[in-house]
């Protein structure tokens, strides 16, 4: 009877760990078409959300600006010495999102950016577009023919923390790009992350807002939150499960409390067999 009953305990221990470590491959898929929402077909066309495609420039963040006229020697007064050196060579030396830190120009808490010979123009709180009009036209002044000004940020910063491959801040070195295209580059999350609550913390012109997204969420490429921003945090938080041990060393973690448990079972029965 007493050995029945250990039998019965080692098997429900067995169910138990067996059960805690199953998870569902509707937990780890991508882009599902989820209960409760309108399914997405294949090939079906999906019209974008309405977002911010322009980028509002913030205070903090690093811009690269560039002059180009018939007076290329005038036009390097402009500029920080040795910084348009820097850009075209020093490209192969460090990643070109790093390289923007280095030549480009800082805006300050106020917005501003110091443009040598213009002075202070404050540029936060403007697009791309609407920034790059308000250097050129202070610079016109010191000059008689047209002058070009090109004005960009450095790719799209963001920062990865939580259950992917890597974290820390990472550059894409596009315009616009997907929250998958930083969830590439971050490293594919391993099958221990929670897939449906990935925390979207976003800058705003004066504060910040704290999102939740669901990769396995179909309806996401609709959402405004597919594309990512400069200076966004992405978070993906751990399953439960994790306590047990990552998802390469998890059959060892099962294997080994399996070990533990068989043996003290092994000692309880020696033990009260001589009782």
């Amino acid at each position: 009877m007493h050995e029945l009953s250990m039998r019965v305990i080692f098997l429900f221990s067995l169910i138990v760990l067996f059960a805690s470590s199953c998870i569902s491959n509707k937990r780890i898929t991508y882009l599902q078409n989820l209960p409760g929402n309108e399914p997405i077909e294949l090939d079906e066309f999906i019209p974008f959300a309405e977002y911010e495609k322009n980028y509002i420039l913030q205070p903090f963040d690093v811009v690269d600006i560039d002059f180009a006229s018939a007076d290329d020697e005038l036009t390097k007064v402009f500029e920080f010495q040795g910084s348009r050196n820097m850009r075209m060579g020093g490209a192969g030396m460090m990643g070109a999102g790093d390289l923007f830190f280095f030549t480009g120009y800082a805006i300050d808490a106020d917005g501003y950016v110091q443009v040598p010979r213009l002075g202070k123009i404050k540029i936060a709180g403007l697009n791309e577009e609407q920034a790059r009009l308000e250097v050129e036209e202070a610079i016109k002044a010191y000059f008689k023919d047209d002058v070009y000004v090109r004005l960009r940020i450095g790719g799209i910063r963001f920062t990865a923390l939580g259950e992917f491959s890597r974290s820390g801040t990472m550059t894409l070195l596009k315009h616009r790009a997907t929250i998958f295209d930083a969830v590439a580059m971050a490293g594919e999350s391993d099958i221990l992350a929670k897939k449906n609550k990935l925390f979207l913390v976003r800058q705003y012109d004066g504060g910040t807002k704290i999102h939740q997204i669901n990769l396995n969420d179909r309806a996401l490429l609709a959402s405004p939150f597919y594309f990512i921003q400069n200076n966004d945090i992405l978070y993906l938080e751990p399953m439960n499960i994790r306590q047990f041990g990552r998802a390469d060393n998890l059959s060892s973690s099962l294997s080994l409390i399996l070990s533990i448990s068989s043996s003290l079972l092994l000692l309880v029965a020696l033990f009260t067999r001589n009782i």
